[in-house]
């Protein structure tokens, strides 16, 4: 210890040079014993001074050693002002160094006028001239009225926010981020300071959860009177973990519920079954119309499970994987023995496609072909994933479009030219991109899958059509049958090998898909027995007089009343209802089964049968598909992507929650059909429906959009900026 006026450098260090940090310097002011605990900054140290030990971390040292009051720690006696001044002194210019450069930022409006002219008088300075100034020039009343200068510095706090992030320029069409700056400018909050990193992650987004969860509840008062299906889906985070997603879906849109982290589990059907229990007994079973699951086995043995407990709960195969699976056995059949027939009758297919890929590839893998190609063709060639549903058809299509534009490109003068690549591969393109067969089977493969891919398109959304699925896989196996005899020119009666292996598959496919709830949702759309679809078709019989549909919903009749009274009373409704019977047979009835919504009609003329009008409330509002899990995905997967894979699931799932939830209210309002923030989650600054979470969700729209690459987004503001042109 040094006297009064000695310097405190002189105080004793016992602190190690890697123990230094520049940015904390009265480290060296005090003895570090030890580290106290695991995690943390908390160090026993004894001070040079007055030799006595403490417990803390810098900011006590600090508070001890330059006497700052209220921090847990007293104030050291044996410092005097000498040394309290000197280290201040270390104390301000090491916050100096720690204080963040301020890059100036861009002159504004009125700032970059002067400079202009500033610029221009150089040459007038030069020959001794000086350029007289504008009396009052950035002054004048209009400017301070207005406060143009500091709107102008504020526009530039801005956009340096974007650029320094990396945010995307889409951002500046979300509401909520108008809203923030809009209510910042309009309210007197004179130092108010943004809210920090941990409050962001932690207490700011629990206040949000709780409050998306408050706003959720008229969604979910509607539940008991519409119903719901539990929808669920697995999939792998940046990290590899297993989750398992649960949304509730009805008419009134997806609600995103929890994702569970399975990491470490055997996900065995008693594992699924017990999650799918837990989130029926959250819902409330007596909500609950259906379970919604891909076609995995483990998915179908946890059925079992859970309909041996809740019996009016039905397990329900998502109908998007199943006729994806159907495409697959027909696109890409696989040759073995048990599927010899197939492979022989469908091998055709996989070639063609396969030359295409090859084609895409050789193009988008060499950068001068993809110069060239760029110069014929607008659109670009479409990489899509194979896990992608109907990714073969996808493909197929899109060479469709560009047909004129790939010939144009392998009969011009730079593709000869350009040998620098595999010649034989290119000559290989140019051959079948001029090959007029290769295009007619391309053309055909589109024709009789066309039927399959539309169907496929519907489902994959999250629209009522669990009362449409009966009648269009009937009526897409008719026209797929159409489609392939009017191209083998046979007649109805003929038989046809492609068509009968075809048939078979989605025949298999469809017997896999189909449950009870298909036939008795089919049962109660009034659609079905009206004059105008009865006669669209010459073999079109109404529900009542089909066997399998009776037998089906038989079944389910039996599973929702127990009681073999109300089932009695439940079935006499039915045959009024079928059969145009007493409460169904006045001429409105009759004429707007074919006219008005199912659900509407049943509102309005269903009161004669409160049973049959009770389900079928629930029924026709219900979705066919698991969809809105997969597209949930896009969102976790932007939420936690490959930059933010050290995120925690939990809080992963709380960022998802408050995600999808908030997008699901936001569509609720009229804003977000028209203005500036017209479908703001829709697109992006790179918008690809086909990778990552570009486009995130659409409502309702699936798979490729090609008219989504001409999407015009405008900007109403009043900077007249550009139009934005979301391309894909």
């Amino acid at each position: 210890m040094t006297s009064g006026s000695g310097s405190v450098s002189s105080c004793g260090t016992s602190a190690l040079p890697s123990d230094q940090d520049d940015s904390k310097p009265l480290w060296k002011y005090v003895k570090k014993l030890e580290k106290v605990g695991e995690g943390g900054g908390n160090t026993r140290f004894q001070c040079n001074f007055c030799q006595n030990t403490f417990v803390g971390s810098y900011f006590r040292v600090k508070a001890h050693l330059i006497r700052i009051s209220g921090q847990g720690i007293r104030a050291c006696s044996k410092v005097t002002f000498t040394h309290l001044a000197e280290m201040q002194k270390v104390v301000e210019e090491a916050e100096m160094r720690s204080k963040p450069i301020q890059v100036p930022l861009p002159s504004s409006s009125s700032r970059a006028q002067q400079s202009s002219f500033a610029n221009a008088g150089l040459g007038l300075r030069k020959e001794g001239f000086e350029p007289k100034k504008r009396k009052g020039f950035g002054n004048s009343p209009l400017e301070k009225a207005f406060n143009l200068e500091v709107r102008d510095q504020l526009k530039s706090e801005i956009s340096r926010m974007f650029y320094s992030s990396g945010l995307p320029f889409h951002l500046a069409r979300n509401p909520y981020y108008v809203s923030s700056y809009t209510f910042a400018a309009n309210n007197n909050i004179s130092g108010f300071v943004p809210p920090g990193y941990n409050a962001l992650r932690t207490t700011l987004l629990q206040k949000e959860r709780a409050n998306i969860e408050q706003l959720l509840e008229p969604i979910k008062s509607t539940w008991k009177e519409k119903g719901v299906s539990i929808v669920t889906d697995g999939w792998s985070d940046a990290q590899r973990r297993p989750l398992i997603n649960f949304m509730a879906v009805t008419e009134s849109g997806p609600v995103f519920l929890k994702a569970i982290n399975c990491e470490g589990e055997y996900k065995d059907k008693f594992y699924i079954a017990g999650f799918i229990k837990d989130t029926i007994a959250e819902v409330g079973a007596q909500n609950v119309v259906q379970v919604i699951t891909d076609n995995a086995p483990v998915c179908k043995s946890a059925e079992m499970l859970i309909e041996s407990q809740y019996p009016h709960v039905f397990w329900t195969p998502c109908v998007v994987h199943t006729l994806n699976l159907a495409l697959k056995n027909i696109c890409a059949a696989v040759d073995s023995q048990r599927n010899e027939a197939t492979y022989a009758e469908c091998h055709w297919i996989t070639e063609v496609a396969g030359d295409a890929i090859m084609i895409r590839n050789f193009i988008m893998n060499h950068q001068m072909r993809l110069a060239i190609f760029s110069e014929f063709v607008t659109l670009k060639l479409l990489a899509v994933a194979e896990a992608r549903f109907a990714s073969m058809i996808i493909m197929l299509r899109r060479f469709k479009l560009i047909k004129h534009g790939l010939q144009a490109m392998v009969i011009s003068d730079r593709w000869s030219s350009y040998r620098e690549d595999d010649v034989g591969k290119a000559g290989f393109v140019k051959e079948k991109v001029l090959n007029d067969v290769w295009w007619d089977k391309i053309e055909y493969i589109l024709s009789f899958t066309g039927p399959i891919y539309d169907m496929l398109r519907y489902a994959d959304t999250d629209k009522p059509a669990l009362h449409l699925i009966y009648d269009m896989w009937d009526s897409m196996i008719e026209n797929v049958k159409m489609a392939i005899y009017q191209h083998e020119g046979k007649e109805e009666n003929e038989e046809s090998s492609f068509y009968s292996v075809v048939h078979a598959i989605l025949i298999d496919r469809w017997t896999k898909n189909s449950t009870p709830l298909h036939c008795l949702a089919h049962s109660l759309n009034p659609r079905y027995y009206s004059e105008e679809w009865l006669n669209e078709a010459p073999n079109r019989v109404p529900p009542h007089k089909d066997l399998e549909i009776q037998e089906e919903r038989n079944k389910c009749l039996k599973r929702y009343f127990s009681n073999a009274e109300n089932r009695r009373v439940a079935i006499l409704e039915y045959a009024r209802f079928s059969g145009a019977g007493e409460g169904f047979s006045s001429f409105d009835s009759l004429h707007d089964r074919g006219a008005l919504d199912p659900k509407a009609w049943w509102m309005v003329y269903g009161a004669a049968a409160p049973l049959l009008q009770n389900i079928a409330l629930k029924l026709l509002g219900q979705p066919c598909s698991s969809s809105c899990c997969e597209r949930n995905w896009s969102t976790y997967s932007f939420i936690h992507s490959m930059k933010r894979n050290k995120i925690q699931p939990q809080r992963a799932e709380d960022l998802v929650f408050v995600h999808t939830n908030l997008r699901l209210l936001s569509r609720k309002s009229e804003k977000y059909m028209r203005g500036p923030s017209k479908m703001w989650d829709v697109g992006g600054d790179a918008f690809d429906p086909f990778e990552g979470a570009g486009i995130l969700e659409i409502a309702s729209l699936s798979l490729d959009e090609p008219d989504m690459e001409a999407v015009l987004f405008t900007d109403e503001g009043d900077d007249n900026d550009e139009d934005d042109v979301i391309t894909c």
